[in-house]
Order: structure tokens, then C-alpha cells, then sequence
């Protein structure tokens, strides 16, 4: 193997799982740890894979990489199909939260066909909250001090045609002592009565948040503005929280 030219023994080492290349490989020779530690590898891995970005845009491609590999949403149960599992802090104004089907009454289908489903409000506010552990996702300590990957949040949510009602969204990241170390706050979103009942997407992207970010606090909620008794208030589905690549 030390005789093999260099561009030869990337290709052998690119067919390697990156687990092992990073846990066992690296730890063969100082040869093997440089060639791992190094740009050229994975960047053979991210083509060979289908995992394009502009090399001028990748500072440390073996963090791409597995930032790439690992890439999800981690919100569970974004949708309702779980009624309200994995959802704490659950706030239950007035009739308390309830699941529908899309498009439900006076409703509209959502954009995309694999959401069935959408939490529904009530005549006070009804909040609900997870918090996702990044390092029991897999995100670790110096990945996410040296690194700091951008982390977008996105939810959805309308009103029925015939109610008004409003809708709030708070996301925090938080430390290891659960210190508010950056936050976004939507302002409060007021949706009329007699309005299309179409879905509307609120995103926001952290980034260059500083070191110390173990956990990622998402909430939203809202209600209805007629104080009708049963579920007129706002609807939110498809949340969604990724630490991008």
C-alpha cells in the first residue's frame, strides 16, 4: 500500500463507509490520517455519491459529507399522524388542539401530497413545543462549536375560509443548561375572517450563532379571533427543523 500512488490509494480509501474511514483508517499511518483529515478524499466521496456543492463553498468537506448523509427533519410527528405524540408543553386553550384531515372545512389541500394531515386550534391559545437533543441526533460538540451548520426552521399554516384567527411561532437554541443563546420570534400573525384558507410557509435560517448550542426549542400555536366554541383557529402542519450541510 505505501507504494501505491497517492490519487490510488484515495480511490481505494473512497470506497471505505466514512464511519470507518474517519474511526479506523485514520488511526493506520500519519499517511492515512492526512489523506482523511484532507479535502481530496471526500471530496471524491461527495461525487460519488451525488452530493454536489461548489468547492469554493465547502470549507471542510468531511463535515459536508456527513452533514449531507445525515440531513432530516428533526421534528417527529410534524404532521399529526401521531395525534399529539412527541409534542410537549402542550398548552390546550379552549376546546384544546384537535387533528384534522386536508383539506378540512372551508380548508384547502396542502402543496404537497404527502401531507394528509394538520394540527387545528381553538378558541383560546393553544401552544405546543419539542425540543430536539443535537447530540443525540447524532450532531456533535465540535461540529456544531467550530462549524456552527446553519439550522433552518420552516412550519405552515392557514385559517379557514370562514374564521379569522392568529398564529405565532418561537424557536430558541439553547446550551447545555438550557441558556437562550439565539432566537426567533414570528411577529403574531393575524389571518381574517373571509380569507382564501390558503397554506403560507414561515422559514428562518441561524447561523454564525457562537459556540454552546446543544438543543433546539421549537414552538408554535395560535387561535381563533370569533371565540367560536370547537376548532376555528389556526391550523399548522409540515414543521420542520434541519442542520444543513
Amino acid at each position: 500500500m505505501e507504494s501505491l500512488p497517492e490519487a490510488v490509494l484515495i480511490r481505494i480509501l473512497a470506497s471505505i463507509p466514512a464511519v470507518e474511514l474517519v474511526l479506523v483508517c485514520r488511526l493506520v499511518c500519519c499517511q492515512w490520517k492526512n489523506l482523511v483529515d484532507g479535502a481530496a478524499l471526500w471530496i471524491l466521496k461527495c461525487q460519488q455519491e451525488g452530493l454536489t456543492r461548489a468547492e469554493s463553498d465547502a470549507e471542510n468537506w468531511q463535515n459536508f459529507y456527513f452533514l449531507s448523509k445525515k440531513r432530516k427533519n428533526l421534528i417527529k410527528n410534524p404532521c399529526g399522524e401521531e395525534d399529539l405524540e412527541h409534542w410537549g408543553e402542550v398548552e390546550n386553550g379552549g376546546d384544546g388542539w384537535k387533528i384534522e384531515e386536508l383539506p378540512g372545512d372551508f380548508g384547502k389541500e396542502f402543496p404537497s401530497e404527502e401531507v394528509h394531515k394538520y394540527f387545528v386550534t381553538s378558541y383560546e391559545w393553544c401552544r405546543k413545543a419539542q425540543v430536539i437533543d443535537l447530540r443525540a441526533e447524532g450532531y456533535w460538540e465540535e461540529l456544531m462549536d467550530t462549524t456552527q451548520p446553519k439550522i433552518m426552521v420552516r412550519d405552515w399554516y392557514a385559517g379557514r375560509s370562514d374564521a379569522g384567527c392568529l398564529y405565532e411561532l418561537c424557536v430558541k437554541l439553547l446550551s447545555e443548561n438550557e441558556d437562550v443563546l439565539a432566537e426567533y420570534k414570528s411577529e403574531t400573525v393575524t389571518i381574517p375572517q373571509d380569507n382564501d384558507a390558503s397554506w403560507t410557509e414561515i422559514s428562518h435560517t441561524f447561523s454564525s450563532y457562537g459556540p454552546g448550542v446543544r438543543f433546539v426549542r421549537f414552538e408554535h400555536g395560535g387561535q381563533d379571533t370569533l371565540f367560536w366554541k370547537g376548532w376555528y383557529g389556526v391550523r399548522v402542519t409540515n414543521s420542520s427543523v434541519t442542520v444543513e450541510p
